[in-house]
């Protein structure tokens, strides 16, 4: 508890400043709208929009106001940037590597195969130059991002039958999204992009083999599991997907520096949040999960050993036509290699030993 309240006291410290100035400024009453690439079921993700708003709003004074609408209120859920763009809406909320058909090094700003882990992510992005190369990237679309959170490593998705090799993805049709579609397609899946309400109805009428989405809080309310029973883990495409917050330029560059302060302190709230929630909820997700017939199963090593292979190829020929790819990749797979192996010093041989501990009964 002493922990809690003090990371929520240092979160509102962060921005004590913007209600305070809000007060004694005479500043102007704003009203903004926020696309979600979500719908409102997915309380985790479109929750943390929600709390954004909230926030926000309670930073100024009640002068600063923005709702979030959920995904297909305002526009399709992946049409938020182009939304954001273009000025529609003033920002949104959404996965960065949704749009790697304009450009894959959106999915720097979210998540790439074998790539960095949850807390990487945050460190890349917060300390590692990270938010530097991608604010770079996106001023050719108009868009000042922000991170939006993390759901932590996913699982692998839901399949008709089980996968023991990677014989057995050859063919197979599978909603996935981002790189991870590519990479997939260099070992023989069939693969799409679909939001997540077509998921169910995809899977159920065949048009689709398997579907991943996110993890056990988050599946278990779309049903897959009764569809497409065996749920395999890890999702090696999404060790730490990102979220991020898009915002106009042009709409940015008209705020008060206030509102600035209290929309850049209300997105870290955000964002711890989520990661925060899903760490909470999915454990006794997956223990329903299960109970109600979901089969756990684990990708083999073959698999994982073909997609890590076809992961860093299809970067490396990517960076070598995409010089926008490159500038971010060349820096960040260094960090990547410098992470792990200081996570195989501390920060994994310490969750192994407590794994080992916890299935012995110990």
């Amino acid at each position: 508890m002493e922990r809690r309240s003090f990371l929520k006291k240092a979160a509102v410290g962060a921005a004590v400043a913007a209600p305070i100035a809000a007060q004694a400024a005479d500043l102007p009453t704003i009203k903004w709208r926020l696309a979600s690439s979500f719908p409102k079921n997915l309380d985790t993700i479109f929750g943390a929009s929600e709390l954004f708003c909230k926030r926000v709003s309670e930073l100024t004074g009640g002068k600063f106001s923005i709702r979030a609408f959920a995904a297909g209120e305002i526009v399709p859920p992946l049409e938020v940037m182009d939304a954001v763009r273009a000025g529609t809406v003033e920002m949104g909320h959404t996965a960065s590597y949704y749009y790697v058909g304009k450009d894959p090094a959106f999915a720097f700003d979210c998540c790439v195969p074998f790539g960095l882990t949850s807390r990487q992510q945050s460190a890349w992005m917060q300390v590692g130059g990270g938010m530097e190369l991608m604010r770079e990237f996106y001023k050719g679309y108009n868009i000042i991002n922000f991170m939006g959170g993390n759901t932590g490593t996913q699982m692998g998705g839901w399949f008709r039958k089980e996968i023991k090799t990677v014989a057995d993805l050859k063919g197979l049709k599978m909603r996935i999204s981002g790189l991870a579609g590519k990479t997939m397609a260099k070992l023989g899946v069939v693969t799409q992009q679909l939001p997540a309400a077509d998921i169910y109805p995809s899977l159920e009428k065949g048009t689709i083999d398997a579907a991943e989405w996110v993890g056990p809080y988050d599946d278990e309310k779309i049903g897959i599991y009764k569809v497409a029973p065996f749920y395999y883990a890890p999702g090696w495409w999404e060790p730490g997907p990102q979220l991020s917050f898009y915002i106009n330029m042009a709409e940015w560059a008209k705020l008060p520096k206030e509102y600035q302060s209290a929309v850049e302190a209300a997105t870290f709230e955000a964002h711890v949040y989520m990661q925060a929630a899903y760490d909470a909820k999915n454990p006794a997700a997956l223990a329903r999960l299960a109970k109600n017939g979901a089969k756990v199963r684990f990708f083999s090593k073959d698999i994982m050993d073909a997609g890590y292979k076809a992961a860093n190829e299809m970067m490396e020929e990517e960076s070598a036509k995409n010089p926008k790819f490159k500038k971010i990749y060349e820096p960040w797979k260094l960090f990547r290699r410098e992470q792990n192996t200081w996570a195989s010093v501390a920060e994994a041989s310490m969750q192994n030993y407590l794994i080992a501990a916890n299935r012995a009964g110990k």
